[in-house]
């Protein structure tokens, strides 16, 4: 089974451009910092980020909800660190995403086992993996690193 999802963007003017996700879904505007753009929305590089901490923040959700466990909240940080390559483009070498659960992480059961299998049900992150080194840290409530 294979699935398509796809988005239309349209220049509005300079480096804006309008996101159309399809229907039943706000548009949205995007645009470059400057001084190319006019920072009037996300740039790519900040899509990039928010998909991997929203399907990465979804799949341990997912995984938490499958052992009736509660994360008390979740707020996930995504980073991406851009650097030059060796031919001097600029290019994301390497994305860090940091996920806080509200939840005190000694009070949720068959934690190992959900740290250890939430990354794999993230569509995103997976597929970013195989050109991007993503690297995910999940923390408790109480601020406390959870797994390895």
């Amino acid at each position: 089974m294979s699935d398509t999802v796809s988005v239309t963007i349209t220049q509005q003017q300079g480096y804006q451009f309008l996101v159309d996700f399809g229907t039943g879904m706000p548009a949205l505007t995007t645009d470059e910092p400057a001084p190319l753009g006019q920072n009037a929305g996300p740039a790519p590089t900040h899509m990039l980020a928010a998909a991997l901490a929203n399907c990465l923040s979804a799949s341990l959700l997912f995984a938490l909800q499958k052992y009736k466990q509660d994360a008390g909240g979740m707020k996930a940080t995504a980073t991406c660190v851009i650097d030059r390559n060796e031919a001097k483009r600029l290019r994301v070498v390497r994305i860090d995403v940091d996920i806080a659960l509200g939840a005190d992480g000694a009070k949720l059961e068959h934690l190992d086992r959900i740290l250890g299998q939430f990354e794999e049900f993230c569509t995103v992150s997976q597929s970013v993996q195989a050109g991007i080194p993503v690297k995910v840290s999940v923390t408790d409530g109480k601020g406390q690193r959870l797994g390895s």
